[in-house]
């Protein structure tokens, strides 16, 4: 494995950093060594949210990234404002049911989810983050998916523990699509 440097950006309030822990717990129940770093803005819900998430085989010296290999754009200022981030080579997962814009670049691999219209079909409007991370698993082989349902146990809180089989169903629509 190379080192996966992955930066997750959107609103507040789109599970930009739930996605980010949970891809990085499931690098830690693989041994991989691990960083996760959260920023948002001061509005939370609603303002904007972006998370670093590094998994590697080597330690990790720095947990921030700011030129990733791997981009996943939830909202159209954080696709504008990270596309020329990206190294040259580097996956770029655009949410293509808010963005409608296409990546200008023609030196990296885009995917185009339409993430939120696929959530909102399996009845789970507000996973589009989980429909997304889905297909990073699939296309990156970032963690193992089989392994994805550990990393949700841990960020999934216990009082919202019956949200665990609809986070799973909307990973394996992104895995799917």
């Amino acid at each position: 494995m190379s080192t996966f440097n992955i930066l997750i950006a959107g609103f507040g309030g789109q599970g930009v950093l739930f996605a980010g822990k949970c891809l990085a717990y499931t690098g830690l129940v693989e041994d991989k060594k691990v960083s996760w770093l959260p920023s948002y803005g001061p509005e939370m819900r609603g303002g904007t949210a972006n998370c670093s998430v590094i998994l590697s085989d080597e330690p990790v010296g720095s947990p921030i990234v700011s030129n990733p290999n791997v981009l996943v754009a939830m909202n159209l200022p954080s696709l504008d404002k990270y596309e020329n981030e990206a190294v040259k080579g580097s996956k770029i997962f655009v949410e293509s049911t808010l963005i409608e814009r296409k990546v200008e670049r023609d030196d990296v691999e885009t995917f185009y989810i339409p993430a939120t219209k696929m959530a909102t079909e399996i009845g789970a409007p507000t996973l589009a983050n989980m429909v997304l991370l889905g297909k990073v698993i699939k296309e990156t082989g970032v963690v193992n998916f089989d392994e994805i349902e550990v990393g949700l146990k841990k960020v999934i809180p216990a009082k919202k523990a019956d949200m665990l089989a609809i986070n799973l169903k909307a990973l394996k629509a992104g895995y799917e699509f």
